[in-house]
């Protein structure tokens, strides 16, 4: 797998990823700088380029900001993959509708959480209230920080923390 190349704005706000092919695109045509190159050189049969790790686009992008999708793979993340109810962390967690969707509530960042599946199966599709089962810590929408978005890739790239931190 070809390793991921942060691509900030003009402005230095981080706004994706992209292949390594596509950055070098970007820099061969001009439409990108090179900001920090920290995994050595790509070499050709006549010259040698640095292989980017961030690039910056040279004229402004306007894009509308990203939002975090509602999906099963997220709400885990949130939540750090624990359990809402009772704290465990375990490999088969469920989501579970904290208002029951046939009871009016809505599959919201607000009314979702994982569970694990004793916990989903004891609150089954009643109200917290009915079962005296309480919550860890409420739910929330996740931060829409570039932080968070680029979270999942920073083990592998650790030089991107300075170009992710304050936006």
């Amino acid at each position: 797998m070809s390793k991921l190349v942060l691509v900030l704005n003009a402005n230095f706000e981080p706004i994706n990823t992209c292949t390594l092919p596509r950055a070098m695109g970007l820099l061969l045509t001009d439409k990108a700088t090179l900001i920090a190159n920290g995994r050595g050189e790509i070499h050709t049969a006549h010259k040698s380029f640095p292989r980017p790790s961030v690039i910056r686009l040279r004229q402004m992008i306007r894009r509308p900001r990203p939002q975090v999708k509602l999906c099963r793979r997220e709400i885990l993340r949130r939540d750090n993959f624990t359990c809402q109810y009772c704290g465990r962390r375990t490999g088969n967690l469920t989501i579970d509708h904290i208002i029951p969707r046939h009871l009016g509530g809505g599959h919201t960042w607000n009314n979702v959480v994982t569970a694990c599946s004793a916990c989903n199966h004891a609150k089954g599709g009643h109200l917290l209230s009915e079962t005296n089962m309480h919550l860890l810590r409420p739910p929330s929408q996740p931060p829409l920080t570039a932080l968070y978005i680029f979270e999942r890739f920073l083990p592998q790239n650790q030089e991107w923390e300075a170009f992710l931190l304050g936006w």
